[in-house]
């Protein structure tokens, strides 16, 4: 299933399929990009940012950014 990443569940997995272009190179930096598999490990409520694992590291994205990354959810 396609969502965006500020819509993962705590603890749902999935593997990135698309990031809009102005991103990209920004995201890229913190290992996010089309065809990483990621981890939810946390999101804060209210428009907070949320937290993904990505290769055994913690990367905190705000949820504008996280709003523009959409990822295939396994189930």
């Amino acid at each position: 299933m396609r969502k965006k990443l500020s819509e993962m569940l705590y603890g749902e997995e999935g593997m990135v399929t698309s990031i809009e272009d102005e991103l990209k190179n920004k995201v890229a930096g913190m290992g996010i990009r089309v065809g990483k598999k990621l981890k939810m490990f946390t999101r804060q409520p209210i428009k907070g940012p949320v937290v993904v694992e990505v290769d055994g590291a913690n990367t905190s994205l705000g949820l504008g950014i996280a709003d523009k990354i959409m990822v295939e959810v396994e189930k």
